[in-house]
């Protein structure tokens, strides 16, 4: 489906920044966690939910009695989604950073109103485990009523990229600390030397112990 939809400006780093619909809609098939924003009664508040792409807006679902669900119909809001990939290990501290992409999306929730309700809760449903709603029974019509789903237009998204290497100055090049990335994989994390990295200088015992518990990177 065409979707008109408008990144946001960038105001620092344009470098790491992307116009790219295809970009951010394969940082949103990568996952399903997002993190919702808003001003509510009480403050400021953020919470994490599943989340989907579908028909030109980002979906959300949850219970009519939660509180927050009825707070954000009608309100602004902003969603953050993000995927960590690794961690950029330059040769400072200052250098040092994380590889990853990161949007968020800016606007307004809507509840999705009866006629289009079932069929978007079964895609969303779709979305979270593929082929599972034809293996179970249909959604009862109290289940139905009991299940909000809340969706924001794409009109207005920021997509940054963090990737490649170590951007070192040319003092720490030529000096004797270790420099590259380490990726996250599955099922163990892996290390690379960055290319500019002098012959002879060994990978550090802090580098090679997250690799060895890939758990505490994130």
């Amino acid at each position: 489906m065409e979707t008109a939809t408008a990144p946001l400006v960038p105001q620092r780093m344009p470098e790491k920044m992307s116009s790219d619909f295809a970009d951010f809609e394969a940082l949103c098939a990568s996952t399903t966690l997002a993190h919702v924003a808003y001003s509510g009664d009480s403050g400021p508040l953020v919470f994490p939910t599943a989340f989907a792409l579908l028909d030109g807006h980002l979906m959300i679902h949850g219970s009519t009695g939660s509180r927050w669900m009825r707070h954000l119909d009608g309100a602004q809001a902003s969603v953050a989604i993000t995927k960590i990939s690794g961690l950029m290990v330059a040769r400072s501290t200052f250098e040092s950073s994380v590889l990853y992409r990161s949007a968020v999306v800016f606007g307004t929730f809507t509840r999705v109103g009866a006629d289009r309700h079932e069929d978007l809760l079964n895609r969303l449903s779709e979305r979270l485990i593929p082929g599972r709603t034809a293996e179970t029974r249909g959604s009862a019509r109290k289940e139905l009523a009991a299940t909000m789903l809340l969706e924001m237009p794409l009109d207005r998204w920021s997509l940054r990229v963090s990737e490649g290497w170590p951007e070192d100055e040319d003092d720490d090049i030529a000096g004797d600390a270790w420099a590259g990335v380490i990726r996250l994989g599955d099922p163990v994390a892996t290390s690379e030397a960055a290319p500019d990295l002098r012959a002879g200088i060994p990978e550090p015992e802090s580098v090679r112990a997250l690799v060895r518990s890939p758990r505490g990177i994130v």
